[in-house]
């Protein structure tokens, strides 16, 4: 098969990460006979740097043009960059708001697996943790309060600030029919989370989520309250395969279970639309004080490719090769600094690349 691949280098380590993923997946179609076809742009502080905008209409349409994207990380440091001088439009991530709606991204995935080789990151007590867990958070990214009609008004002396949270049917639709496919990949449960106990949106959505879900008889369905799920996160995160949810609720909750796993840099994420098209990254950022100097860790971004030929191309068996390597690796005691323990070998960003490469098949 022919993959054309989008890849957006990006700001900070995001170069160096992202050659570690191409190198990953030139390996994926060496073995299991596809070809890679990659095609960098410009994006963030050096698009800004070589075009004077975060995000050029020529990017987009090569974006546009191909089957998926792959990008490594934008931005710089907030205090020190000149980018930060510049009105907020024409900053490094006003160029990732600019893609997500021309690419029409409207659904975020983002795991969060516990490896048993890093179980002692995990801030959770050890009976918790022993037992591993394995989610993933589909958030609506394009509808809810954050999109929605808001103002700032003065009554009578007193300002009063007002944001307003609106879905509608279609837009919890198309995102429910994603939670429900992407579970049929997995365990096949979902737990959609809502506050129907309190909110007209929500029972909205519970309304739209459970006709969805007769459309899937395989997945079984399970409704939480947010509040309930946030403790249920620290809990007891091993019930969970995928939480579906919106856009305010999957920012918070999304976060909650970044930080259970430990290292932030060994998460990835995805970005899709309503076709096979996605956008794939790490969760983590540019971390411009260690760019250049080798010793990123590559995982997040490479784990974001495997989740790239699951999605968008239905490549399961590949991308179970890359998430096997990484595991192997771990299991041989390979580390980069970040998730470095003791009795383990620490090695930069190029040979854990190799590492992970090596050990596909």
């Amino acid at each position: 098969m022919d993959l054309r691949i989008t890849c957006i280098p990006g700001d900070g380590i995001g170069p160096e990460i992202v050659a570690e993923a191409k190198k990953v997946l030139n390996k994926v179609a060496e073995v299991y006979g596809h070809q890679m076809q990659f095609t960098d742009i410009l994006m963030g502080g050096a698009s800004i740097d070589a075009c004077g905008v975060p995000l050029t209409d020529e990017a987009i349409a090569t974006a546009k043009a191909a089957d998926a994207v792959l990008m490594g990380s934008i931005g710089g440091n907030t205090t020190t960059s000149p980018w930060y001088k510049l009105p907020p439009n024409l900053r490094p991530e006003a160029g990732l708001l600019k893609i997500r709606k021309a690419l029409n991204l409207f659904a975020n995935l983002r795991p969060a697996y516990l490896y048993q080789e890093l179980s002692g990151a995990c801030p959770l007590k050890e009976e918790i943790s022993s037992k591993g867990f394995d989610m993933l958070i589909m958030r609506e990214l394009t509808g809810g309060l954050y999109f929605g009609e808001r103002k700032t008004v003065e009554e009578n002396g007193v300002l009063k600030a007002i944001d307003t949270l609106t879905y509608d049917e279609n837009e919890i639709r198309r995102i429910a029919i994603k939670g429900f496919e992407v579970a049929m990949k997995r365990r096949k449960k979902v737990t959609s989370v809502d506050k129907a106990n309190v909110l007209d949106s929500s029972r909205l959505w519970r309304k739209v989520v459970e006709e969805v879900a007769k459309e899937y008889p395989e997945v079984t369905l399970e409704h939480m309250l947010v509040d309930n799920c946030a403790m249920q996160l620290v809990k007891d995160p091993a019930q969970f395969d995928v939480i579906l949810t919106e856009n305010m609720f999957g920012d918070i909750l999304s976060d909650e279970a970044s930080m259970v796993t430990g290292s932030i840099g060994m998460l990835s994420s995805a970005s899709l639309n309503d076709t096979k098209f996605g956008l794939y990254e790490p969760s983590h950022g540019s971390a411009p004080d260690i760019a250049g100097m080798d010793i990123a860790n590559p995982i997040a971004t490479i784990l974001s490719a495997s989740m790239m030929l699951r999605y968008s191309f239905d490549m399961d068996k590949e991308a179970d090769a890359i998430d096997a390597a990484v595991r192997q690796v771990l299991q041989d005691g390979f580390r980069t600094g970040d998730i470095m323990s003791e009795g383990c070998e620490k090695v930069g960003c190029k040979r854990m690349g190799d590492l992970i490469a090596e050990r596909i098949q």
